[in-house]
């Protein structure tokens, strides 16, 4: 045995020593002169802040997040949760701080992200996130920590055609990192919150150095358990930094982050009686019993363990009336998931001796599986039940057979059981090139775009099973593992290009533009038990059109527009060997919208009306649902063209401004309905009924927020309604509607004093009224959301000269 593993717990590197004391370490550097740093006085921050709910001379839906929602969210919460407010948005999170990427689904207009379903586009500044699926993928806030989030921007039904994503059928959220600022000043904060909560962040923005360039350098540090029974030990460590520069004739802008997390999971409900006996368990334990079918719900060891490193850099310069623009990107993650499978698999033939699966150093690569073991005697031998035993056991899962009763066994059995980890790398890399060419030919202003998007990744998985060393005593495992189940590549390679034309004659503006997506997926088996494969996926050439026309009534313009998008493969598909993929189509949609948009004077508001067809639904079957998971299939279910979906409905938003009070409205009602696939035993072998509402995507909400400021004390309540979901296809479990409210309080004092130059007071309070609900909903379960969590924050500025 080469060591034992440590049941879950990490060993902790450098990242979880850093104290706050290197807030005075920062404090240091203001006092450091930076060649070319030309002296400033302290500048009075500017205080307003400009309404925006859309952005203009755009023919589709599109929404930006405030500095208010940003308020209205801790510092310790992910920055997925800012955009919730906005009109067709729907983020939720099992977890009260967003630790637990499992939990996270986000639909919009009938699209979702869900472990199922990845049908929106995820872009970082503009730049591909790669995919935001649970195994291999990466949402935004891997990316981007809360201390550097300048907003987020939302096209809720297509994204612009220029857009870096192979997921986007439906709209994008476009994540945006704030720039540097022209002051040199340190930025440190401390945040103690509900349920354990604790976060440390520092930010060093340098002011113009070497000529001019701005750059910024941020960490951050938080913890939290989770909110269930208090047994998870979540932690994430976050190291950013940007630079923008002028270099000759073009504009420079670089960013560059680090994440490290290790989240404990949150388990799905499955039944609506389940909710009902317990609506504040989600049936993870937080307590240790030796009972392996018991013991495969310990939340420590549902883990997600995810490191991601992201960078890029733009560049971007006007030359006449041309601008080229252009940039290059680089991801690595790696990382893994835990589970307990409540037996060991036998995998080798002992012939009646004991079994070698519990022997340090042996290992099995591939290969099929020959039963389950799930007690041995002293010898290890393994042990059947009594012949005609009934198992006393009722839970998890429904209970269990007389197999994993040690009822059922002989006095000194010793119960046996696994630890399986999934095992995530990733490395991609790409580049972007557009060019955006304005003319004026008289009584016609002409804007002609177009670019190309090249990338590709390497993604490899691979999946081992380790002993539990002792189940009576705890989750330490042998590091070698004693099975390696798979090990495969998939390399992926991805090419967009588009081209777009609009004139504007007048108040009126049309545009129309085309664009085609290609891929090709490989699988390659390094254990050579399954063949390895090809599968491409190329669209035809996809159109947009649309068209804004300014009224006579100022600030007020109309638009229309529609738009088809297609979905590119996903690696997923090949994961199930055996499928038959020669009758998988690609999923493709349709979007229309139409609208009016009014800015004038403090006030906003948006209007829109759309209709949206999703055809080729690629479904994913999963096989765990009440009666547990089968943790030996392959990847946990099948994929399958399940008809697709229909969506209609209208999205309001408003936002207006008087003196001291912002009120900001968002209003969606959505229709979205289940096409079959055109073969009734097809639709009733998936459990598809053409017609009924898709499950997961709220039929109505309402978002209303108020916000108030007088000199440095600022307070803000907002309140959220989600209307009515369905958790299975066949619609005969329903989640009724729920509200919850958030509630900001702070104080923001600006002086002098020294270094010092201003501190800040911000507290927090989410689901304000302790709201029990249902919050995310995938593969036929639903996750319970989170209570009320309380948070506090201390802001501090310095400011260098």
């Amino acid at each position: 045995m080469s060591g034992v593993g440590d049941g879950g717990q990490r060993s902790r590197g450098w990242h979880a020593h850093i104290q706050p004391q290197t807030v005075a370490f920062c404090y240091a550097l203001l006092t450091v002169p930076i060649a070319g740093a030309p002296e400033h006085e302290p500048e009075e921050p500017a205080f307003e802040e400009v309404v925006v709910v859309a952005k203009r001379e755009v023919a589709f839906a599109n929404a930006e997040s405030t500095a208010a929602m940003q308020r209205q969210q801790s510092p310790l919460t992910s920055v997925l949760a800012t955009a919730d407010n906005l009109p067709g948005v729907s983020i939720q999170e099992g977890d009260a701080f967003g630790f637990d990427d499992w939990s996270t689904t986000i639909s919009m207009r009938g699209f979702q992200i869900s472990l199922d379903e990845q049908q929106l586009g995820m872009t970082i500044d503009g730049m591909p996130n790669g995919n935001s699926n649970y195994g291999g993928g990466a949402k935004a806030g891997r990316y981007v920590d809360s201390t550097n989030l300048a907003g987020v921007a939302v096209s809720q039904g297509t994204a612009d055609i220029a857009s870096r994503s192979t997921e986007a059928l439906g709209g994008t959220l476009d994540f945006r990192t704030s720039d540097p600022l022209d002051t040199r000043q340190v930025t440190a904060a401390l945040t103690r919150a509900s349920f354990d909560g604790a976060r440390w962040s520092v930010r060093f923005d340098t002011g113009p150095v070497f000529g001019g360039a701005l750059a910024w350098l941020s960490a951050s540090r938080q913890t939290a358990t989770d909110w269930v029974n208090q047994s998870a030990d979540n932690e994430r460590t976050h190291v950013a930094a940007k630079l923008t520069a002028t270099m000759g004739m073009a504009d420079l802008t670089a960013y560059l982050s680090w994440d490290d997390v290790h989240e404990d999971n949150y388990q799905r409900l499955f039944s609506a009686a389940d909710y009902a006996a317990d609506p504040r368990w989600d049936r993870l334990t937080a307590d240790w019993t030796g009972m392996p079918h018991l013991d495969q719900l310990y939340r420590p060891g549902w883990s997600t363990l995810r490191e991601n490193a992201f960078s890029y850099v733009k560049l971007e310069g006007s030359f006449g009336e041309a601008t080229l623009s252009g940039g290059v990107y680089y991801h690595r993650n790696d990382g893994r998931g835990d589970w307990l499978p409540p037996y060991l698999v036998d995998v080798v033939d002992d012939g009646g001796g004991p079994e070698s699966e519990r022997l340090a150093g042996r290992v099995v690569n591939g290969g099929a599986f020959l039963g389950r073991t799930y007690f041995v005697d002293a010898r290890g031998v393994r042990l059947l039940p009594f012949p005609g035993c009934r198992s006393s056991i009722t839970f998890p899962y429904g209970g269990s057979g007389p197999e994993a009763d040690a009822a059922c066994h002989e006095p000194g059995a010793l119960a046996v059981q696994s630890y399986r980890h999934t095992h995530y790398h990733k490395g991609r890399a790409g580049f972007a090139v557009d060019l955006d060419w304005r003319a004026d030919l008289g009584p016609v202003e002409s804007r002609l775009r177009g670019g190309l998007w090249h990338g590709g990744y390497k993604r490899d998985e691979s999946r081992d099973w380790h002993a539990i060393l002792d189940t009576r005593i705890g989750f330490a495992f042998d590091p070698t593992p004693y099975w390696r189940q798979y090990a495969r590549r998939y390399p992926a390679w991805t090419t967009k290009w588009y081209l777009e034309e609009s004139v504007t004659v007048g108040p009126l503006r049309l545009g129309a533009g085309i664009k085609r997506l290609r891929q090709r997926l490989e699988r390659n088996d390094a254990q050579g038990d399954v063949p390895d494969a090809v599968i491409d996926s190329n669209s035809p050439v996809l159109l947009s059109a649309g068209l804004v026309l300014d009224t006579p009534v100022p600030g007020l313009e109309l638009f229309g527009g529609v738009a088809e998008n297609h979905r590119a493969y996903s690696d997923l598909l090949l994961e199930r060997p055996r499928s038959d993929l020669a009758g998988l189509d690609p999923e493709s949609a349709r979007n229309v919208d139409v609208g009016l948009r009014f800015g004038r004077e403090g006030l906003a508001v948006a209007a829109t009306w759309y209709d949206t067809a999703f055809r080729n639904r690629v479904a994913f079957v999963d096989t765990e649902g009440v009666a547990g998971p089968n943790f030996l299939i392959g990847t946990d279910g099948a994929f399958l063209n399940a008809g697709g979906v229909e969506s209609r409905g209208v999205e309001l938003s408003a936002q207006l401004r008087v003196a001291e009070v912002e009120l900001y409205l968002a209003y969606t009602r959505n229709d979205s309905r289940q096409l079959g696939t055109g073969r009734d035993r097809l639709d009733a072998e998936l459990g598809v009924v053409p017609g009924n509402r898709v499950v997961g995507v709220p039929a109505s909400m309402l978002a209303v927020a108020l916000d108030w400021r007088r000199g440095p004390v600022r307070a803000g309540i907002s309140h959220k309604v989600t209307g009515a979901r369905f958790v299975d296809f066949g619609n005969s479990w329903r989640l009724e509607r729920y509200g919850t409210a958030d509630l900001h309080v702070g104080v923001d004092w600006r002086f002098s004093f020294g270094r010092l130059a201003g501190l800040q007071l911000q507290g927090v309070v989410n689901n304000l009224f302790d709201e029990e609900h249902l919050g995310g909903v995938a593969g036929q379960g639903a996750w319970i959301g989170p209570p009320r969590t309380a948070s506090l924050t201390v802001v501090a500025e310095f400011r260098g000269r």
